[in-house]
């Protein structure tokens, strides 16, 4: 089974797809086969990070639907992103280029700061990869490093420069934050993945990322879902998303899943996604979120679920870390 799969186009004129798969929380036992099976339902985008350990094993599982013929290299939009701990400019390519090893290609295509917050550096030889704490331990010391934005951000764009990557993004970035770099950039943000689904929808910061032509990804789509015995304090604070009346109710109206009501959602309106599931029928259903059009009546029904409730939030790791605030 293959599905086609709807795209927007990135500044730099490269096809981004509307529905990708994520790679988090993905077991590095179960990575190359899902990653491979995704391929092969038609998915051609794979959102990956170093800090998920488990890129070696996506890219066995792109690695060998290559060899297949099921894909090309240039027909998937593979993604990384740069851990905190290397964001001093000197460390940035090493850091991509591990993470190209790892994934056993080229070039990303899209290449993301993952969070604009700079910790002291671990070295990969010591421990890869390193994770918040500076021993590594959940209970050790984060320490911060002195890395200012813009040295990180100048380095970033060398990469674009050496033809490691084709595009830069930012990640976990407030709209302050985005209009401070934007003074600067040479290269722009080609995309901003933050935290958006129906109780958090961030509809100012997607029209600041559209004024300045920055495409906008989601994660976390189904909310509440994702964060079971992460952030079980803020889980029960909401109704899972899948059981919630409107979302049924609109669900059943269309005769599809409430998981696909939620991502259309996002699709329609030009906002990626990047779900995750091992099981293949979940798979193709979050694939086939594009298969149908929601009224601007349900839009609004669905945005207006939005509490402001926020999932990810570095700040409950340590104080220092209040991005958002």
């Amino acid at each position: 089974m293959s599905t086609q799969q709807n795209t927007v186009k990135l500044p730099s004129g490269d096809a981004y797809p509307l529905t990708g798969l994520g790679l988090w929380k993905v077991p590095q036992s179960a990575c190359a086969d899902l990653v491979y099976t995704s391929l092969k339902l038609g998915y051609r985008l794979l959102d990956g990070a170093a800090d998920y350990d488990n890129e070696v094993q996506a890219g066995e599982g792109l690695s060998r639907a290559i060899k297949e013929g099921t894909v090309k290299r240039e027909d998937v939009t593979v993604v990384s992103k740069l851990w905190n701990t290397f964001h001093a400019a000197e460390h940035v390519e090493a850091a991509c280029r591990r993470s190209l090893a790892d994934w056993g290609v080229d070039y990303f295509d899209v290449y993301y700061v993952h969070m604009p917050i700079s910790l002291k550096y671990v070295d990969p030889k010591v421990r890869y990869p390193p994770g918040w704490s500076y021993d590594g331990t959940t209970t050790g010391k984060l320490e911060i490093e002195d890395s200012p934005y813009h040295k990180t951000w100048e380095a970033m764009e060398k990469l674009v420069d050496l033809g490691l990557v084709r595009n830069i993004a930012i990640s976990n970035m407030s709209g302050g934050l985005i209009m401070d770099l934007m003074r600067y950039a040479r290269i722009k943000p080609a995309v901003l993945q933050v935290e958006l689904h129906p109780y958090h929808a961030q509809p100012n910061l997607v029209k600041l990322a559209r004024a300045f032509d920055i495409h906008v990804t989601a994660y976390s789509s189904f909310g509440p879902t994702s964060w079971i015995g992460i952030s079980d304090s803020v889980v029960a604070k909401c109704e899972p998303l899948f059981t919630h009346s409107k979302i049924s109710k609109i669900a059943k109206s269309h005769n599809v899943t409430e998981a696909q009501v939620v991502l259309r959602w996002a699709t329609q309106r030009d906002i990626s996604v990047i779900p995750k599931s091992s099981s293949e029928a979940r798979l193709k259903e979050n694939l086939g979120n594009e298969s149908f059009d929601l009224t601007e009546e349900e839009i609004n029904i669905i945005s207006d679920l939005d509490i402001g409730l926020r999932f990810a939030d570095p700040a409950a790791i340590d104080p220092r870390l209040a991005i958002y605030a």
